[in-house]
Protein backbone atom coordinates (compact mmCIF):
# COMPACT_ATOMS: atom_id res chain seq x y z
CA UNK A 1 0.00 0.00 0.00
CA UNK A 2 1.34 3.43 -0.95
CA UNK A 3 2.16 5.88 1.84
CA UNK A 4 -0.28 8.72 2.41
CA UNK A 5 2.36 10.62 4.44
CA UNK A 6 6.01 10.52 3.48
CA UNK A 7 8.70 12.50 5.31
CA UNK A 8 12.10 12.47 3.62
CA UNK A 9 15.40 13.71 5.07
CA UNK A 10 13.68 16.26 7.29
CA UNK A 11 15.83 18.64 9.29
CA UNK A 12 14.66 21.49 11.49
CA UNK A 13 16.74 24.20 13.12
CA UNK A 14 15.70 26.89 15.56
CA UNK A 15 18.63 29.24 15.12
CA UNK A 16 21.67 27.08 15.82
CA UNK A 17 19.65 24.47 17.67
CA UNK A 18 19.26 21.33 15.57
CA UNK A 19 15.82 20.11 16.67
CA UNK A 20 15.17 17.37 14.07
CA UNK A 21 17.86 15.42 12.26
CA UNK A 22 17.34 13.51 9.01
CA UNK A 23 13.84 12.24 9.79
CA UNK A 24 12.47 9.63 7.37
CA UNK A 25 9.00 8.32 8.07
CA UNK A 26 6.10 6.87 6.07
CA UNK A 27 2.49 6.33 7.11
CA UNK A 28 0.03 4.24 5.09
CA UNK A 29 -3.74 4.84 4.94
CA UNK A 30 -5.67 3.75 8.07
CA UNK A 31 -2.46 3.36 10.07
CA UNK A 32 -2.22 4.71 13.62
CA UNK A 33 1.30 5.88 14.43
CA UNK A 34 2.18 7.08 17.93
CA UNK A 35 5.26 9.23 18.40
CA UNK A 36 6.75 8.98 21.88
CA UNK A 37 9.84 10.31 23.60
CA UNK A 38 10.98 12.49 26.46
CA UNK A 39 9.91 16.13 26.64
CA UNK A 40 12.03 18.24 24.30
CA UNK A 41 12.81 15.37 21.94
CA UNK A 42 11.21 17.13 18.95
CA UNK A 43 7.91 15.24 18.80
CA UNK A 44 5.59 18.24 18.46
CA UNK A 45 7.96 19.98 16.06
CA UNK A 46 7.91 16.92 13.81
CA UNK A 47 4.13 16.88 13.78
CA UNK A 48 3.93 20.61 13.06
CA UNK A 49 6.34 20.29 10.14
CA UNK A 50 3.93 17.91 8.40
CA UNK A 51 1.36 20.68 7.85
CA UNK A 52 3.95 23.47 7.80
CA UNK A 53 2.95 25.15 11.03
CA UNK A 54 6.72 24.91 11.40
CA UNK A 55 8.84 25.46 8.32
CA UNK A 56 11.22 22.54 7.67
CA UNK A 57 14.83 23.63 7.29
CA UNK A 58 15.59 20.82 4.84
CA UNK A 59 13.90 17.78 3.35
CA UNK A 60 10.56 17.00 1.75
CA UNK A 61 7.03 16.49 3.03
CA UNK A 62 4.43 14.58 1.02
CA UNK A 63 0.77 14.23 2.01
CA UNK A 64 -1.74 12.43 -0.20
CA UNK A 65 0.46 12.85 -3.28
CA UNK A 66 1.29 16.54 -2.65
CA UNK A 67 5.03 17.10 -2.27
CA UNK A 68 6.67 20.19 -0.83
CA UNK A 69 10.43 20.58 -0.59
CA UNK A 70 12.00 22.91 1.94
CA UNK A 71 14.29 24.24 -0.79
CA UNK A 72 11.46 25.43 -3.09
CA UNK A 73 9.83 28.84 -2.79
CA UNK A 74 7.11 30.72 -4.67
CA UNK A 75 3.39 30.62 -5.37
CA UNK A 76 3.27 26.93 -6.31
CA UNK A 77 4.76 26.06 -2.92
CA UNK A 78 2.27 28.25 -1.06
CA UNK A 79 -0.62 26.63 -2.92
CA UNK A 80 0.71 23.13 -2.16
CA UNK A 81 1.01 23.97 1.54
CA UNK A 82 -2.57 25.25 1.56
CA UNK A 83 -3.73 21.99 -0.04
CA UNK A 84 -1.73 19.91 2.44
CA UNK A 85 -3.39 21.77 5.30
CA UNK A 86 -6.79 20.96 3.82
CA UNK A 87 -5.83 17.29 3.87
CA UNK A 88 -4.60 17.25 7.48
CA UNK A 89 -6.78 17.78 10.54
CA UNK A 90 -4.88 19.10 13.55
CA UNK A 91 -5.82 18.75 17.22
CA UNK A 92 -3.66 20.76 19.60
CA UNK A 93 -2.87 20.58 23.30
CA UNK A 94 -5.09 23.60 23.84
CA UNK A 95 -8.61 23.58 22.44
CA UNK A 96 -8.57 27.00 20.72
CA UNK A 97 -12.34 27.18 20.39
CA UNK A 98 -13.97 30.52 19.58
CA UNK A 99 -15.58 31.55 22.89
CA UNK A 100 -18.25 33.74 21.24
CA UNK A 101 -19.53 30.89 19.03
CA UNK A 102 -21.69 27.92 19.91
CA UNK A 103 -20.27 24.42 19.64
CA UNK A 104 -22.05 23.94 16.32
CA UNK A 105 -20.82 27.24 14.89
CA UNK A 106 -17.25 26.46 15.97
CA UNK A 107 -17.36 23.29 13.89
CA UNK A 108 -19.13 24.87 10.92
CA UNK A 109 -16.70 27.79 10.67
CA UNK A 110 -13.91 25.94 8.83
CA UNK A 111 -16.04 24.24 6.16
CA UNK A 112 -17.86 27.53 5.44
CA UNK A 113 -14.95 29.99 5.44
CA UNK A 114 -12.16 27.77 4.13
CA UNK A 115 -13.98 25.36 1.82
CA UNK A 116 -16.87 27.65 0.80
CA UNK A 117 -19.48 25.10 1.86
CA UNK A 118 -23.10 26.20 2.20
CA UNK A 119 -24.47 26.42 5.74
CA UNK A 120 -26.93 23.56 5.31
CA UNK A 121 -24.28 21.06 4.30
CA UNK A 122 -21.82 22.42 6.89
CA UNK A 123 -24.44 21.93 9.59
CA UNK A 124 -25.05 18.32 8.52
CA UNK A 125 -21.32 17.56 8.66
CA UNK A 126 -20.92 19.34 12.01
CA UNK A 127 -23.79 17.44 13.61
CA UNK A 128 -22.54 14.13 12.20
CA UNK A 129 -19.11 14.69 13.74
CA UNK A 130 -20.54 15.89 17.03
CA UNK A 131 -22.40 12.61 17.17
CA UNK A 132 -19.14 10.76 16.48
CA UNK A 133 -17.55 12.35 19.55
CA UNK A 134 -20.69 11.94 21.69
CA UNK A 135 -21.61 15.62 22.01
CA UNK A 136 -24.55 16.21 19.70
CA UNK A 137 -26.61 17.25 22.73
CA UNK A 138 -24.13 20.10 23.37
CA UNK A 139 -24.41 21.69 19.92
CA UNK A 140 -26.09 24.88 21.16
CA UNK A 141 -23.79 25.32 24.18
CA UNK A 142 -20.88 27.75 24.31
CA UNK A 143 -17.31 26.65 25.17
CA UNK A 144 -17.36 28.20 28.65
CA UNK A 145 -20.15 25.75 29.58
CA UNK A 146 -18.06 22.69 28.69
CA UNK A 147 -15.51 20.66 30.61
CA UNK A 148 -11.95 20.40 29.32
CA UNK A 149 -12.62 16.94 27.97
CA UNK A 150 -15.73 18.12 26.17
CA UNK A 151 -13.84 21.06 24.67
CA UNK A 152 -11.19 18.73 23.30
CA UNK A 153 -13.84 16.43 21.85
CA UNK A 154 -15.38 19.46 20.11
CA UNK A 155 -11.91 20.32 18.80
CA UNK A 156 -11.65 16.79 17.37
CA UNK A 157 -15.09 17.14 15.74
CA UNK A 158 -13.99 20.50 14.29
CA UNK A 159 -10.92 18.91 12.71
CA UNK A 160 -12.97 15.98 11.36
CA UNK A 161 -15.51 18.37 9.81
CA UNK A 162 -12.86 19.45 7.30
CA UNK A 163 -12.88 15.84 6.04
CA UNK A 164 -9.10 15.41 6.22
CA UNK A 165 -7.16 12.46 4.87
CA UNK A 166 -4.90 12.40 7.95
CA UNK A 167 -5.50 13.41 11.57
CA UNK A 168 -2.62 14.89 13.56
CA UNK A 169 -2.85 14.93 17.36
CA UNK A 170 -0.33 16.97 19.35
CA UNK A 171 -0.53 15.67 22.94
CA UNK A 172 -4.32 16.13 22.97
CA UNK A 173 -4.72 15.11 26.62
CA UNK A 174 -1.83 17.04 28.18
CA UNK A 175 -3.99 20.04 29.21
CA UNK A 176 -6.71 17.88 30.79
CA UNK A 177 -7.31 16.88 34.38
CA UNK A 178 -6.64 13.15 34.88
CA UNK A 179 -10.32 12.25 35.25
CA UNK A 180 -11.10 13.80 31.83
CA UNK A 181 -8.34 12.11 29.82
CA UNK A 182 -10.23 8.84 29.37
CA UNK A 183 -13.17 10.37 27.49
CA UNK A 184 -10.85 11.92 24.89
CA UNK A 185 -8.81 8.76 24.48
CA UNK A 186 -12.03 6.78 24.00
CA UNK A 187 -13.02 9.02 21.07
CA UNK A 188 -9.57 8.51 19.56
CA UNK A 189 -9.87 4.74 19.99
CA UNK A 190 -13.17 4.91 18.13
CA UNK A 191 -11.58 6.87 15.28
CA UNK A 192 -8.77 4.33 15.07
CA UNK A 193 -11.29 1.48 14.86
CA UNK A 194 -13.12 3.37 12.09
CA UNK A 195 -9.90 3.34 10.04
CA UNK A 196 -8.87 6.97 10.48
CA UNK A 197 -5.23 7.59 9.54
CA UNK A 198 -3.65 9.12 12.65
CA UNK A 199 -0.29 10.49 13.71
CA UNK A 200 -0.29 11.08 17.43
CA UNK A 201 2.26 12.68 19.72
CA UNK A 202 1.50 11.42 23.20
CA UNK A 203 2.75 10.65 26.68
CA UNK A 204 -0.17 8.22 27.11
CA UNK A 205 1.83 5.03 26.84
CA UNK A 206 -1.17 2.81 27.53
CA UNK A 207 -2.97 4.26 24.52
CA UNK A 208 0.11 3.77 22.32
CA UNK A 209 0.43 0.17 23.53
CA UNK A 210 -3.23 -0.69 22.96
CA UNK A 211 -4.20 1.28 19.84
CA UNK A 212 -1.14 2.08 17.72
CA UNK A 213 -0.15 0.04 14.71
CA UNK A 214 3.37 1.40 15.05
CA UNK A 215 5.31 3.33 17.68
CA UNK A 216 8.06 5.77 16.70
CA UNK A 217 10.55 6.78 19.38
CA UNK A 218 12.25 10.16 19.14
CA UNK A 219 15.32 11.13 21.16
CA UNK A 220 17.07 14.48 20.75
CA UNK A 221 15.49 14.96 17.34
CA UNK A 222 16.45 11.54 15.96
CA UNK A 223 14.24 8.50 15.32
CA UNK A 224 16.05 5.92 17.42
CA UNK A 225 13.54 3.12 17.03
CA UNK A 226 10.23 2.27 15.39
CA UNK A 227 8.30 -0.98 15.60
CA UNK A 228 4.99 -2.50 16.59
CA UNK A 229 3.78 -1.72 20.14
CA UNK A 230 4.41 -5.35 21.10
CA UNK A 231 8.07 -5.05 20.13
CA UNK A 232 8.58 -1.60 21.63
CA UNK A 233 6.98 -2.43 24.97
CA UNK A 234 8.28 -5.98 25.39
CA UNK A 235 11.70 -5.83 23.76
CA UNK A 236 12.95 -2.27 23.17
CA UNK A 237 16.35 -2.26 21.48
CA UNK A 238 17.65 1.20 22.26
CA UNK A 239 18.71 2.10 25.84
CA UNK A 240 16.74 5.36 25.68
CA UNK A 241 13.59 3.46 24.68
CA UNK A 242 14.15 0.98 27.50
CA UNK A 243 14.44 3.84 29.99
CA UNK A 244 11.22 5.36 28.66
CA UNK A 245 9.32 2.07 28.92
CA UNK A 246 10.75 1.39 32.39
CA UNK A 247 9.41 4.75 33.63
CA UNK A 248 6.02 3.85 32.19
CA UNK A 249 6.06 0.48 34.00
CA UNK A 250 7.03 2.10 37.30
CA UNK A 251 4.15 4.56 36.89
CA UNK A 252 1.73 1.71 36.15
CA UNK A 253 2.88 -0.19 39.22
CA UNK A 254 2.47 2.83 41.49
CA UNK A 255 -1.07 3.42 40.20
CA UNK A 256 -2.02 -0.19 40.90
CA UNK A 257 -0.46 -0.20 44.38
Amino acid sequence: MSAIVRISNLDKYFGRLHVLTDINLEVVPQEVVCIIGRSGSGKSTLLRCINFLEEPSAGEIEVDGLKVSASIRGKARRNAIRDIRLRTGMVFQEFNLFPHMSVLDNIMEGPITVKGMDRGRARQIAEMNLERVGLLNKRTEFPNCLSGGQKQRVAIARALAMEPKVMLFDEPTSALDPELIGEVLEVMRKLAHEGTTMLLVTHEMGFAKDVADRVVVLHEGIVIEQASPAEIFSNPRDPQTRALIDRYRVGQASQQA
